[in-house]
């Protein structure tokens, strides 16, 4: 098979991309269509690209690397630019618009949906407000444009032959919006590498990128009010300097740290502290598998990853993202922090490796691809009257090119 692998953009090694890294992990010799790659080298080999990849006229454009979602209106007519003819796979790894990539009746397309475009639906006023679009004529347009863009991405939505989600509440939002079912596949999860967890230290973590939808806010004004409570927050963003000068005394920034001090710093917290409502939440798990407990708000994956039954308990839940609910949720957990295994994260973790993305993935694709052969076969209809023809016909169907006897042996040329 020749496969095709579209990814909405590339220019930060993130959650979906390390989707994309086990994707290749699978089709090694799959092509990568791509809006823009603003990759570095390095980067490029940690995701395992190992061929140029294929960039719409989206590359060329100014600032596309810092400035991309300026372009959102240009993204569906690039996408459907991509000629994929010649393939008979195409796997799209989508958050933006890659499902809407073109294909023909004789291709199959599974499209793993890690959210509907959540600038044209659920985050549509987020968006807005970043942009400063909110009032006046430029808010008219951008809602115009926003109201566009939800009707492409519902007509595209009947584009593929399947779907994956990457979590229970991704494939309700697949369902509401698209009206079409999923098959749910977690994304995969780099575990621990260490044999056993490092000892505990005396602080919380919190760790993301710093932007305003991430709720970092919200966890460090909990720990202004829990002065003897110690927070780390590790990351780095646009709300960085407004953040620090907010903290109290009490909590520390690590700033941009590498994986290694990252996972340390999961390893020896007390829990992680998470208060965004994610897809799936690829950290959350990250952390479980350094041993760490999560205190997570309860909505979105989290629900999924993280276990607060008694019989497996990974974690506690608050129930908004409001620095009094989470600082009621951290206090409840040190009542109780000796109730919690670190063992148990760890092993609860594994359910999310990467070998079982793999494994799951491979699975769906060919079972997909035997019934889509097997369809097609169908649809060719039954064989015209005459002997000889109807069993050519037939030969045809079982795979084989066998000739009738007394057959025209022209045809064996």
């Amino acid at each position: 098979m020749r496969v095709a692998v579209v990814h909405d953009w590339l220019y930060t090694l993130g959650g979906a991309e390390q989707v994309l890294r086990e994707i290749l992990q699978c089709y090694p010799d799959a092509e990568v269509f791509t809006l823009f790659d603003a990759l570095s080298q390095e980067d490029r080999d940690k995701i395992g690209i190992r061929k140029k990849t294929h960039t719409s006229f989206l590359q060329r454009m100014p600032f596309i690397k810092t400035k991309h979602r300026t372009y959102l209106p240009l993204m569906p007519i690039a996408i459907e630019q991509f000629d994929l003819s010649g393939y008979d796979v195409v796997i799209s790894s989508s958050y933006a618009v890659a499902k809407g990539v073109i294909t023909g009746p004789n291709q199959l397309h599974v499209s793993y949906v890690h959210s509907p475009m959540r600038y044209a639906w659920d985050l549509q006023h987020a968006y807005l407000n970043e942009g400063g679009y909110t009032a006046g004529i430029k808010s008219a347009l951008a809602r115009a444009l926003l109201h566009r863009i939800r009707i492409w991405d519902v007509r595209t939505a009947h584009g593929p032959d399947a779907m994956l989600a990457n979590s229970n509440f991704i494939a309700k939002r697949i369902k509401k919006v698209y009206g079409r079912d999923a098959k749910v596949i977690y994304p995969p999860v780099t575990l621990s590498k260490l044999p056993k967890p490092l000892p505990v230290g005396d602080h919380f973590l919190a760790a993301s990128r710093l932007v305003p939808y991430k709720k970092i806010e919200a966890v460090i004004q909990a720990f202004n009010s829990m002065p003897d409570q110690k927070l780390i927050v590790a990351g780095d963003g646009p709300e960085a300097e407004r953040l620090k000068e907010m903290a109290g005394p009490n909590v520390s920034f690590a700033g941009f740290v590498s994986d290694e001090k990252l996972r340390e710093l999961m390893g020896t917290a007390r829990a992680f502290v998470f208060a965004a409502e994610e897809d799936f939440g690829i950290i959350v798990v990250e952390a479980q598998s350094e041993g760490a407990p999560v205190l997570a708000l309860g909505r979105g994956g989290a629900r999924e990853t993280v276990s607060a039954s008694p019989e497996l308990r990974t974690g506690m839940f608050f129930d908004a993202n409001e620095p009094e609910a989470i600082a009621q949720c951290v206090r409840a957990f040190i009542a109780r922090e000796h109730e919690f295994s670190r063992d148990v994260c760890r092993a609860h973790a594994q359910k999310f490796s990467a070998e079982r993305f793999r494994t799951e993935l491979m699975t769906f694709v060919n079972d997909n691809m035997k019934n889509f052969t097997g369809e097609r076969r169908r649809n060719r209809g039954p064989a015209p009257e005459g002997s000889n023809f109807k069993r050519r016909w037939s030969d045809v169907q079982d795979g084989e090119q066998r000739i009738p006897e007394g057959g025209d042996r022209r045809a064996q040329r």
